[in-house]
């Protein structure tokens, strides 16, 4: 297989993962803060899932130890990526449904695209990329909008995930533009130890280690969490953020909540409408006007 093939491959299968993987977060996450407490839920998990990446990257050959400079990028992700992003999105899914946390969370893939104007790879956003994102949110709204309107009793904890979108998108352009020491797989996984230490900080500073009661639900929840969402996706979506346009990788944003309404009504036997799955069809069209490719190229470093 020639470079591009093999990097427009890899590209593929990672954008593949992030849309499954995270689309079927928003169900597992809700599961799982209904059966631990939220913050020590989430660190934990980061925690055990940090580590595991550092081993990986150990046996690797790659480096961990770090500098100063390498300490203040990883401090800066572990906060914007892990405890901010994660944080409130966990502690908001106590109260908000899952569907709605979706389409809140489709505010992270604008953000990103903005912000992506910025800083030394700053790329702006095309007529053609402009219609795709609006496509995908006009797209995303039809999906998940609640038949009967948001709840003012979740209006704090919506602002929480908003909060954490704006956090989420921050950090993957610093992540971008930070000129790092460390490999990839490394840097992720020091970085996930170091934001989840946070949350568990928080966690254990509100005392919801007297709350924390062992059930299988919240266990099978934190263990798919941990390999699947924090280890393999997590780590396919920081490959993408150095090899491909924001506003592409930000097409994650619309097909989750898809994905997550499907579950939902597979699972949980929620309503699935025609109008939904006309906001589907009008998601993909979004999502291929995003990332339909200007020309091939090859990868900007080695895979």
């Amino acid at each position: 297989m020639t470079a591009p093939a093999a990097f427009r491959t890899r590209m593929i299968v990672c954008f593949a993962i992030i849309y499954v993987v995270w689309g079927s977060s928003y169900l597992v996450t809700s599961v799982g803060v209904h059966h631990l407490p939220p913050f020590l839920f989430a660190g934990i998990r980061f925690m055990i899932a940090g580590v595991a990446l550092a081993v990986v990257a150990r046996v690797r050959g790659e480096r961990l130890a770090i500098g100063v400079t390498d300490l203040k990028q990883l401090l800066v992700m572990g906060l914007l990526l892990i405890a901010v992003s994660n944080g409130f999105n966990v502690w908001a899914l106590q109260w908000v449904p899952s569907g709605q946390a979706a389409l809140l969370n489709v505010t992270s893939s604008f953000w990103i695209a903005i912000f992506g104007l910025y800083g030394a790879r700053g790329q702006s956003i095309d007529r053609r990329t402009g219609i795709g994102l609006a496509l995908g949110f006009l797209g995303t709204v039809a999906i998940v909008w609640p038949r009967e309107g948001f709840s003012t009793a979740h209006f704090v904890p919506q602002l929480g995930i908003l909060a954490g979108c704006l956090g989420w998108a921050a950090g993957t352009i610093y992540f971008r533009n930070a000129q790092k020491a460390l490999d990839i797989l490394a840097f992720t996984g020091l970085q996930m130890l170091a934001g989840g230490a946070l949350l568990t900080a928080v966690g254990l500073g509100l005392g919801e280690q007297h709350q924390w009661k062992w059930s299988t639900p919240g266990v099978l929840s934190m263990a798919y969490l941990t390999v699947f969402s924090s280890g393999i996706a997590y780590t396919a979506y920081a490959w993408l953020t150095q090899h491909t346009a924001p506003a592409r990788v930000a097409t994650y944003g619309y097909v989750n909540p898809a994905l997550a309404t499907l579950l939902g009504w597979w699972v949980l036997h929620e309503q699935l409408t025609g109008v939904m799955l006309t906001g589907m069809a009008v998601i993909l069209v979004g999502v291929v006007l995003v990332n339909w490719p200007e020309e091939i190229s090859t990868p900007e470093s080695p895979g």
